[in-house]
């Protein structure tokens, strides 16, 4: 049971999260979408979100700011949150646009907002869970999505509702987290995806 528990911290790791969202967008909307164009913006946010991230920790932990990607000490949080906010900012500039992809757009929109909010609570010494944030963040916007398309998903939602409660029990298995760390993390990751909804639903 603990492996079952513990694969959960890798298989929904916040960073998978952004480019989970842009690959089950495309494979459910309805919408024509050049093949071409959709690998090469999977590539690109793959790169965006996983290789650069992955490439500033290991010179982050070169340097001695941080110790493990898991980032267990608050303090370790500050600048790989400012780094990622920086990535997504350069993703909404470079990438998507409200008229063309307003669903990804706004997509990133709320994760860039749940980052600022994780990285000031880290200010303040509160280590929100990064893990609960991703997933239900992710798991708001296929909600969305279904609605919005009106695709019958709920076998995917219901996998997503599980996730959830996969992610925290692992977290609080591994003592990573209190469960008032894992209750805001899952707030600041759904409530940001809740009100961009205006934007676009």
């Amino acid at each position: 049971m603990k492996y079952f528990l513990r694969f959960a911290a890798y298989l929904f790791h916040p960073l998978l999260m952004p480019l989970a969202g842009v690959i089950i967008y495309y494979c459910i909307t309805p919408r024509f979408n050049d093949e071409d164009l959709i690998k090469s913006t999977v590539f690109a946010i793959a790169t965006i979100t996983l290789l650069i991230p992955l490439i500033a920790f290991f010179l982050l932990k070169n340097l001695g700011v941080v110790g493990s990607i898991e980032l267990p000490d608050v303090r370790e949080r500050k600048i790989p949150l400012m780094i990622q906010c920086l990535l997504l900012l350069l993703i909404l500039k470079v990438i998507f646009n409200p008229y063309e992809s307003p669903e990804l757009y706004f997509f990133f929109v709320a994760i860039l907002f749940s980052s600022l909010a994780a990285l000031l609570l880290g200010l303040v010494k509160f280590k929100a869970s990064l893990h609960q944030m991703g997933i239900s963040g992710l798991t708001m916007f296929i909600i969305a999505l279904s609605i919005y398309y009106q695709i019958n998903i709920l076998f995917g939602i219901g996998f997503f509702f599980f996730a959830n409660g996969w992610v925290a029990s692992s977290r609080l298995h591994t003592n990573s987290h209190t469960y008032s760390e894992l209750a805001i993390g899952f707030f600041i990751g759904v409530i940001p995806q809740i009100i961009v909804l205006n934007f676009w639903l």
